[in-house]
């Protein structure tokens, strides 16, 4: 047996596959205060006595940057750059703003600590690390993690690795860089380490939990692989995405299943909606950024935006609309769930009449409408319009925020979104993709079958994956070398896995380099055809710096079988009625349970039921049920 889980923000999502083949999922609330309960209750309900391989992505590591409520974290540097991290790249967001906010820093200048060494460029070391009176002055300061970033350390790790082993013995959580980022640029090494240092503490204490169970855990990475529990205790960072990367790893599955391999993944849950770009294979950075702290590692490229069911609208102090950031979550949640107030583009569905008080979760869990009627007249009276306007009004605004984070990762990116098919998946994916297609030409629109937790989902899906990393700025000559020692360590730490090669390659000159796969005789090539596609030129005459060589390895899990979800065999027994708001009017509209579609297209307009989902079809698409139980829209 095997379970896929994603904590989200306002439901926890498990998709479980049975010895036999068969696919099951279901939601539990989740909890922000206790997550871990969550997962122990759902894993019990899900194995049913039996022991079981779990995927797991966790937003326990995101949380705590967005929240800043890790550990308390020392800094510990080579003398002199003690205010690396505060000082950073100097990057003005806002340029034009002549009272930026101060920097959210994750580790004060009070706590960070220089220590006396120096390592050079070339690997030579001058001077063996002082640690001196280094332990007593971290205990003074009741530090409860430790990130060690010194300089060149990427290059020659021996310095930080004897730091490192002097202070682990005192029982702190301690990482240093060349384990973290073994790469070229001090700031973003520095940063990424910071960060694992900060949540590393939170990420370990949570997993020791969810291990104690008789279940075989592993974590979902930023990459879109997955490792070991025990690794994600000590590379905390590298699941700060974990969860959005489950969802375009099951995107991309159930995009192919049903014939497509160039995709716009959309993911929109209850706190935000993820967005990415799939041709043939997803897109990847190694220059994110969380909160607008650089995290220097392989991610999925994955651009979040703070428009979810939950999103609350309100009226600003221009008496404009607003929808978003700020999140009802688990707890209150929107207003038709019970306890909340305020309005939510959950409550704006409800008042539209696309979301019924039996509807969600199959009917497992009840929902308010007048509760939503209320939160949302309370808007219309302030903006003087009608209870409806205004609801249409906070969806037409979250679908402006969600539209804008499609063209991030597509139109800015070199692609033109109309080449592609929207993935919308997530509790609220259904309800707005016909809208988000419209206003950017797409006209293909795939709805899977476990659009609700498909992250869950692609979680079972993701391959056993290790990034292994060396900065290499300027020695050509020593790339062989450093690839085989790469792969060495990484056929020891994953058996039998398949190897691939990557360098970052740039023009001499240049500050910022691309990653491409290594092509041993002509390493030029690959980075020249990728330099002319991001850019719009390239120069193959032009001499080529490596920056840094990368192994990935990666180790096979076993698929789901897609005829686990049935065939379309549809239903001879009729919709259900329902009166919804669409294009500004009241319509008596069919209300289909997925499992009645066939593959005989029909005619929008439309609602099609899922247990944890909901897709509406406008006037002027088309809808059918593929052989992999996909809902396809068509305009």
């Amino acid at each position: 047996m095997r379970i896929g889980v994603d904590s989200g923000g306002t439901f926890t999502d498990f998709v479980v596959l049975d010895d036999d083949g068969g696919l099951d999922s279901f939601k539990i609330r989740s909890n922000p205060k206790a997550p871990h309960e969550v997962i122990l209750a759902g894993l019990e309900r899900a194995a049913r006595g039996k022991r079981a391989d779990v995927v797991h992505g966790s937003t326990v590591a995101t949380n705590a940057v967005l929240e800043r409520k890790g550990a308390r974290t020392a800094f510990v540097t080579t003398a002199g750059f003690e205010n690396l991290l505060e000082i950073g790249r100097q990057h003005r967001a806002r340029l034009y703003d002549l009272t930026p906010p101060p920097k959210r820093l994750l580790i004060p200048r009070e706590l960070s600590f220089g220590v006396k060494e120096r390592a050079h460029a070339d690997g030579s070391i001058e001077k063996r690390p002082v640690i001196g009176n280094l332990k007593a002055r971290l205990k003074r300061a009741r530090v409860e993690s430790i990130a060690i970033c010194f300089l060149h350390a990427y290059r020659t790790p021996d310095n930080e690795r004897a730091v490192l082993e002097a202070l682990h013995d005192a029982g702190w959580y301690v990482c240093a860089s060349h384990e973290i980022c073994p790469e070229f640029r001090e700031y973003e090494r520095a940063s990424t380490t910071a960060l694992n240092a900060y949540v590393g503490p939170l990420m370990r204490e949570y997993l020791d939990r969810i291990g104690r169970s008789r279940h075989r855990i592993s974590v979902m990475q930023s990459n879109g692989g997955s490792i070991t529990w025990a690794e994600a205790s000590r590379q905390a960072v590298r699941t700060v995405l974990s969860g959005p990367a489950g969802g375009v790893v099951g995107a991309r599955a159930v995009a192919k299943a049903s014939g497509f391999t160039r995709v716009l993944g959309f993911d929109m849950g209850g706190t935000s909606t993820d967005v990415s770009l799939t041709d043939g294979a997803p897109r990847e950075t190694v220059e994110a950024t969380v909160d607008g702290l650089p995290v220097r590692l392989p991610m999925l490229e994955i651009h979040t935006v703070g428009a979810g069911g939950g999103s609350i609208a309100r009226i600003d102090e221009g008496g404009l609309l607003r929808v978003g950031p700020e999140s009802a979550g688990a707890d209150p949640g929107p207003a038709c769930y019970g306890i909340g107030t305020q309005a939510t583009v959950t409550d704006a569905h409800v008042v539209l009449g696309r979301i019924a008080a039996d509807q969600l979760l199959g009917g497992a869990m009840h929902v308010y409408p007048e509760r939503s009627a209320a939160a949302v007249e309370t808007l219309a009276r302030q903006m003087k319009v009608s209870r409806e306007e205004a609801a249409a009004g906070i969806l037409r605004i979250a679908n402006a925020n969600m539209e804008r984070a499609i063209r991030v990762v597509s139109v800015e990116r070199g692609y033109d979104p109309r080449d592609f098919a929207l993935v919308a998946f997530g509790g609220c994916g259904g309800l707005h993709a016909a809208d988000i297609a419209e206003e950017l030409g797409l006209s293909t629109i795939i709805a899977p079958a476990l659009a609700g937790a498909l992250s869950a989902l692609g979680m079972l899906l993701a391959d056993r994956v290790r990034d292994y990393a060396m900065g290499v700025v300027g020695q050509a000559s020593a790339c062989q070398t450093e690839f085989r020692r790469l792969e060495r360590r990484a056929r020891r730490d994953l058996p039998g896995a398949s190897l691939e090669r990557f360098a970052d390659i740039r023009y001499r000159g240049q500050s910022y380099e691309l990653t491409v796969p290594w092509l041993p005789a002509d390493p030029g090539r690959p980075f020249h055809q990728a330099h002319q596609k991001t850019y719009g030129y390239s120069d193959p005459h032009r001499p080529i710096e490596l920056v840094t060589l990368r192994v990935r390895a990666r180790q096979a899990v076993g698929r789901t079988p897609w005829s686990a979800a049935g065939p379309p065999a549809g239903s001879a027994s009729k919709p259900e009625r329902r009166r919804v708001y669409i294009h500004n009017q009241w319509r008596d509209i069919p209300a289909w349970q997925r499992a009645q579609l066939s593959a005989r297209r029909a005619k929008g307009p439309a609602l099609v039921l899922d247990y944890g989902s909901t897709t509406l079809v406008p006037p002027g698409w088309s809808f059918r049920r593929d052989r992999a139980a996909n809902l396809l829209l068509e305009r």
